[in-house]
């Protein structure tokens, strides 16, 4: 390709709304542009890289007997009724009615429309396992879209549905799946973590994210120094922790007068004692289906904090929203000397208190505390794992300690069971003869958002730095002065003769400025550049690797077999 003939237009102007390097380099460096509120078109440049990420994912779904189909973006909204979803994703689902009053939704995810597919189309056992998926467009109704392709309304993924006879069978496709989507992130050179995770909104038993290491992500992960063992902050859990403290405090138990006494700190400092010894109190009200509520308080040790989706996956509910201290007063709580023993609402204790003695906490009445309250004979609360696991703490499986990173979800695997094959009647004849649900995985890759995770890792100020198997082009021939009729010439030749063994290049034959050619290289980011320039009479040329922008002379002669090794 000729750069002169290439639409890429370039911008020394960043988009106010920027904030993240890669949501400001695409666009700067001709990749993408924003026509709404999170929805892009891309641009030459950015339609190859998307293309060459597609065809690796392909490739490697291929490989392990998935196969392509294609469905419809529009979904009839009876299926998303029919699996429970669309009363309970939210917001971000778009629904509209056609001409005809017909109700559909804008699909972010399809394991309505894939699970239909299948329905009483497979029929027998005989005809499992089956794996589909598909790269198709998505539309997610952000009510915030922001960071360019990492959080857009719109955007393409790839995502594949597996049907099974049997949890055996899923579990080994599911290990094929983490296998083969670790095969594609490694193929696009990025730095990655494959990390426990919450199944938030699609269901299931159990799911695993991808997540990019980049200072700027999104999701907090926990990673063990010693072992392999990492999760998303929402769900990671912890060796049962032990007191840092040397002695632990006497206490005889009974009532204590503590007035205005409301606060874990104010608490603390009353009694001399480590928050570690202290029961803290976090009131929410939860929100069901149907629009049910109730009020929910948590109890977790002083110096820990609650872990919202830990918590909201405990008590199962849609949602957890604040509750102001006359809710509370309404429902016979009484605010900041909370305790255990409340009554008129439902109690969470967190599995760290279980057994556990010699603790202060709110006596459930006016400027009054109780200490020395043990947990030891308290079978009938609800002990759940609420608490945020924080650097420091230690991994549960092999007592290493936990560091908290940043990472930025590529992709996601989940074991669905029969989340959505039971409300929508998707059955098959077993061994036994008799119809059964399929069990079901569900797959999932940001295809769109990859070519901005590749830049967040790789970049530096002077713009993107593309890996090997995501570059648009792999080599840059830059004509210094294009009115040298000789450099001219021998960058022209190179051209053709790296073209026709294959090679992936392009020549930057522009009438412009040698500085402005090398700024819109760096900007770019081509893996590498030849620069046909001053030294070519002297029979050399100049090869710059874009990565560190380290230089290599070459001699005019050996260029082409130079050139062939590393590109």
């Amino acid at each position: 390709m000729r750069f002169s003939k290439l639409f890429i237009p370039t911008t020394k102007e960043a988009p106010n709304d920027a904030v993240l390097p890669s949501h400001r380099l695409l666009i700067q460096a001709g990749f993408i542009t924003q026509v709404g509120s999170g929805i892009y078109n891309f641009l030459p440049l950015g339609k190859i890289v998307l293309d060459k990420i597609r065809k690796i994912v392909k490739e490697e779904l291929d490989r392990v007997d998935s196969q392509e189909v294609q469905l419809g973006f529009v979904t009839p909204s009876e299926l998303w009724v029919q699996s429970g979803r669309f009363a309970k994703y939210g917001k971000e689902l778009l629904r509209f009615s056609d001409r005809k009053n017909n109700e559909f939704v804008l699909s972010p995810t399809a394991e309505e429309m894939m699970v239909d597919l299948v329905k009483n189309r497979v029929k027998s056992y005989k005809q499992l396992p089956l794996h589909l998926y598909q790269i198709n467009t998505k539309f997610r109704d952000e009510a915030r879209p922001r960071f360019g392709l990492l959080r857009g309304r719109e955007f393409l993924m790839e995502d594949g549905y597996s049907f099974h006879e049997d949890f055996e069978d899923l579990n080994r496709e599911f290990d094929v799946m983490e296998a083969t989507y670790s095969k594609i992130f490694s193929r696009l050179g990025l730095d990655f973590r494959v990390v426990n995770a919450d199944s938030g909104a699609i269901g299931g038993s159990g799911s695993k994210e991808f997540m990019v290491l980049a200072n700027n992500g999104e999701d907090d992960i926990m990673i063990c120094e010693n072992c392999s063992n990492a999760a998303n902050i929402e769900v990671a859990n912890r060796k049962k922790r032990v007191s840092p403290y040397k002695e632990k405090p006497q206490m005889q138990p009974g009532r204590f007068y503590t007035p205005d006494v409301k606060t874990i700190d104010k608490l603390a400092e009353f009694f001399k004692i480590e928050p570690y010894y202290l029961v803290k109190a976090v009131a929410k009200k939860a929100i069901f289906e149907n629009n049910t509520e109730s009020i929910v308080i948590f109890f977790l040790r002083g110096d820990d904090v609650l872990e919202e989706t830990k918590a909201l996956n405990a008590v199962n509910a849609l949602e957890l929203i604040d509750i102001d201290a006359n809710e509370l007063e309404d429902a016979g709580v009484v605010p900041g000397f909370i305790g255990p023993g409340v009554e008129n609402v439902d109690i969470v204790v967190d599995i760290e208190l279980k057994d556990e003695d010699l603790l202060i906490c709110g006596g459930n009445e006016k400027d009054y505390h109780f200490v020395g309250y043990s947990f030891k004979d308290k079978f009938d609360y609800d002990y759940k794992d609420i608490a945020e696991v924080k650097e420091g703490d230690y991994c549960f499986e092999c007592g290493g300690k936990l560091r908290q990173t940043k990472g930025i979800e590529v992709g996601h695997i989940f074991k669905l069971g029969t989340r959505y094959s039971k409300p929508l009647n998707a059955n098959f004849l077993n061994r036994q003869g008799r119809l059964n649900p399929f069990i079901m995985g569900t797959y999932g890759i940001g295809i769109s958002r990859l070519e901005a995770v590749i830049i967040e890792q790789n970049h530096d100020e002077k713009g993107c730095i593309w890996t090997k198997e995501s570059a648009p082009f792999m080599l840059d021939i830059i004509i210094s002065n294009i009115k040298n009729e000789k450099e001219t010439e021998y960058a022209n030749n190179i051209y053709k003769k790296l073209l026709s063994l294959g090679k992936e290049i392009i020549i930057d034959d522009r009438k412009e400025r040698f500085g402005f050619k090398i700024k819109d290289f760096e900007l770019i980011g081509f893996p590498y550049a030849l620069i046909v320039g001053k030294s070519f009479a002297d029979g050399k040329v100049e090869l710059v690797r874009r990565k560190d922008l380290k230089k290599t002379i070459l001699d005019i002669d050996k260029v082409i077999e130079y050139l062939k090794e590393i590109i």
